[in-house]
């Protein structure tokens, strides 16, 4: 695992708070860095969560797919448009 990336096992967190961690988390992601999810069903419902809520800003790599265990690498993508780290393109 990389040191850009952060690990959650939501197995053992009460469902109800679970999305809203894991939301936390990836708001708080700089650019590169990655959410390594651990969980014991697939995760699909919030990847489609994510994409409603942030269209195209995170990708998602299944590293491990169930029976038992679900292991997801979701990392924050690049800002759209930035050319070079720089205010207003300068």
């Amino acid at each position: 695992m990389s040191a850009n990336t952060t690990t959650i096992d939501v197995r053992s967190i009460a469902p109800r708070e679970r999305h809203p961690l894991i939301f936390s988390t990836l708001g708080a992601l700089l650019p590169g860095a990655a959410l390594e999810l651990v969980n014991d069903h697939d995760p699909q419902p919030l990847h489609q969560q994510l994409q409603a809520q942030m269209p195209g800003g995170f990708s998602w790599t299944y590293l491990e797919s169930g029976p038992e265990t679900w292991r997801v690498k979701i990392t924050r993508r690049e800002a759209a448009g930035s050319c070079c780290g720089g205010c207003c393109g300068s």
